[in-house]
């Protein structure tokens, strides 16, 4: 096969430093609010005090008599927007509050600091009503959704659970509890308008230029040809910055009113918990039934989730379930709660994070209710093909993961008891959980290469590169695609100018966009041969992939941590944690490493730090900063040890890869809760296990 076809090269695995590095690092990379606009003005928003009512009145004459305040803006003055069909981006568009702190006004002023003066003195009167917004598995109004995020059925069943699990040997049935978490990146995110006669350019803190740009001309009315999104730099998303908010439309809104000058709006840290998604609370009821020798016969995952009444987003809690190990029977449900919540969103690994939680933590349960070490059950329960579709893998070294895994952290010397280890005041204790994350493909992006001279080529799409190393890899992809060296490819990305691409999400980028570039080097080299002239050009789209109807698809991994609790205070500590992942080839293994490391603290967070803490009498977060919103610094962070398996995948994509960006995360919880019950010999299946919920030890 040749390289044009998808071969490797030289540069596809080479640990290659971040060719924007140089750039961040002494500040000349421009993120979102730092793009130089001549004679910016400040937006600050006014957010509703009520969960669920109707506005009454607005006095907005003390702001507006502030100087410096340009224009207070309400649903009594603001235009109309031309499809408000969803829910979510309806801004000031009438007096109906659907949630605390959804906005319901801004204040654009001269300085930041105006506006917000002045958006404090704003007085605004409510006819409140009665809200809900408490997630409990005995309401009486869950529902079934059409269908659950990405597209999966709500529900599954194979073979009769009920009677398997009946006549089971080993029986387990366990509930399993995630609170709502709070995806916080760095960057906040930001809208920079410029509405100039009739065009929108919108410099955005986004995840995808080109989502931006089809939404925010849909919700105005106008031609996409007419908005320009850029978006060259973004730090951080974790999802919620994969499509737009309502923070984005109030944005372009006030730029539409006050034509001619630039809107700067960036969320504050307290304002992100309100209205840019989050990971929904989850209520998950696990049951497995197994056979005198360990194998599972019957498995069932009935997850209930929350969604906004304004707009529903089900997440796929249960879907792992359906793939992730062997069973004569199988059955998964997901339920929802419409509350007087904010939209609930994508936060990194939607569905698998939290799903992978409760699995992980029931196979742990279920693997010492079998008499068994938890490797040697998973491995027992190792499936030959893919239960949800039937079809073999495309590859599916999860065995190799957990082997080589325990290889690595020294399984070996583990004693089985739990709280048989203790160190001083230390309980010491080890768990290991699995990880899966499939191989999704999102359609609809091109790539444009163009020979520009003495061997250089300008490649162009408009992807995103949102901390990950977007700009080092798809460098390192074109050079391969192209047969050149990295220093012969001037990348172009961010930017809606540029051929369209997809969002980055769902481990997506990198199998889409590195594709694409693939064939638009297949086809430059078809029309142009190995010797173009200079100009020459051509534009192609993600080619199809037919092995998708051959095989199932999925990256997998295997996580080891070893947990240390105080006996007196029952603090906990992970000293140490290691992940081994079979993610297809591995295209630059400095920024991969990143990513896993990333990934695997995120887990250990969702583990032992983070919660929203939702006041039900007022319907919003009280914890809405870093004060109170832990997520873990340097000193909770031990030695993590990440490494993966040559794994040759050649049905995926041309590149080989499977996508990285997430799972890292999935089963990582997991593993650190089962670690905790090793040395302490206490279950908690209620996420994050903090201290009272061991105690007493």
């Amino acid at each position: 096969m040749s390289m044009i076809t998808g071969a490797p090269g030289r540069a596809i695995g080479t640990p290659l430093d971040r060719i924007d590095g140089p750039q961040k690092v002494t500040g000349e990379a421009p993120y979102a609010y730092e793009h130089h606009v001549e004679s910016p003005l400040y937006l600050y928003p006014l957010q509703s005090d009520i969960a669920r009512g109707r506005i009454t009145h607005i006095d907005a004459s003390a702001a507006e008599a502030l100087p410096g305040v340009v224009i207070v803006i309400t649903h009594e003055n603001a235009p109309r927007l031309a499809d408000t069909s969803d829910k979510e981006y309806a801004v000031l568009q009438s007096e109906e509050v659907a949630f605390r702190g959804q906005f319901i006004g801004a204040v654009v002023a001269e300085t930041f600091e105006t506006a917000r003066h002045a958006a404090h003195l704003v007085e605004i009167s409510y006819d409140e009503e009665p809200h809900d917004a408490v997630l409990r598995a005995d309401r009486d109004d869950l529902y079934v959704p059409e269908q659950v995020n990405a597209g999966f059925p709500t529900d599954t069943e194979e073979g009769d659970f009920e009677v398997a699990y009946a006549s089971a040997a080993v029986k387990l049935d366990e509930t399993y509890t995630t609170p709502m978490e709070h995806n916080n990146p760095m960057e906040p995110h930001t809208t920079v308008a410029v509405w100039r006669e009739g065009d929108l350019t919108l410099y955005e803190s986004t995840q995808g230029a080109h989502p931006v740009r089809r939404t925010v001309a849909q919700v105005f009315g106008l031609d996409q040809k007419r908005v320009n999104v850029v978006a060259p730099y973004v730090g951080g998303g974790f999802g919620s910055k994969g499509l737009p908010h309502a923070n984005t439309i109030l944005a372009a809104l006030a730029a539409q009113m006050i034509e001619g000058r630039p809107i700067k709006f960036a969320l504050t840290r307290q304002q992100m918990f309100s209205c840019v998604g989050y990971r929904t609370p989850t209520i998950q009821r696990i049951r497995l039934g197994a056979d005198e020798e360990g194998h599972l016969t019957a498995i069932s995952h009935d997850a209930i989730v929350q969604t906004a009444k304004i707009k529903e987003f089900a997440e796929q809690a249960a879907v792992a379930t359906r793939m992730m190990y062997a069973t004569e029977s199988r059955r998964t449900t997901h339920r929802v709660a419409a509350l007087d919540v904010a939209v609930p969103s994508w936060m990194r690994a939607p569905g698998e994070a939290p799903g992978m939680f409760a699995l992980e933590s029931a196979m742990d349960e279920m693997a010492i209710a079998c008499g068994l070490d938890p490797i040697e059950f998973r491995i027992r329960n190792e499936p030959e093909i893919d239960a949800e579709t039937g079809l073999p893998y495309s590859s599916r070294n999860l065995v190799a993961c957990l082997r080589e895994g325990a290889r690595r952290f020294g399984w070996e010397s583990r004693d089985s008891t739990p709280r048989a280890r203790r160190e001083g005041r230390w309980l010491v204790g080890s768990g290991v959980a699995s990880s899966t994350y499939p191989v999704f493909r999102l359609p609809g992006s091109r790539a444009r290469v163009r020979y520009e001279g003495e061997g250089r080529y300008a490649v162009e799409i408009g992807a995103a590169d949102i901390g990950t190393g977007t700009w080092t890899t798809l460098t390192q992809i074109a050079a391969d695609a192209l047969g050149v060296g990295v220093g012969e490819i001037g990348l172009r990305i961010g930017d809606t100018t540029l051929p369209q691409a997809s969002v980055e999400g769902g481990s997506t980028g990198i199998t889409m966009w590195g594709s694409t570039i693939f064939e638009a080097a297949r086809v430059f080299r078809e029309r142009h041969g190995q010797n173009p002239s200079e100009g020459d050009e051509v534009e192609a789209g993600t080619p199809e992939n037919p092995e998708t109807e051959n095989y199932a698809m999925h990256a997998f991994g295997a996580y080891f941590a070893e947990a240390r609790v105080d006996a007196d205070t029952a603090e906990v500590r992970i000293p140490r944690m290691t992940g081994v992942f079979a993610v297809g080839r591995i295209i630059n293994a400095k920024t991969a490493r990143s990513q896993f490391i990333g990934g695997m603290t995120m887990g250990l967070s969702m583990a032992l730090h983070e919660e929203s803490v939702v006041d039900p009498r007022f319907g919003h977060v009280v914890n809405h900063d870093f004060a109170e919103y832990h997520i873990p610094t340097n000193a909770d962070v031990g030695e993590i040890e990440v490494s993966w398996i040559e794994e040759e995948d050649p049905h995926v994509n041309p590149m080989g890869s499977k996508g990285i960006g997430e799972i890292g995360i999935v089963g990582s919880s997991a593993a650190v809760a089962n670690a905790v019950y090793h040395a302490t010999g206490v279950r908690v299946r209620d996420l994050p296990i903090t201290p009272d919920k061991l105690l007493p030890l």
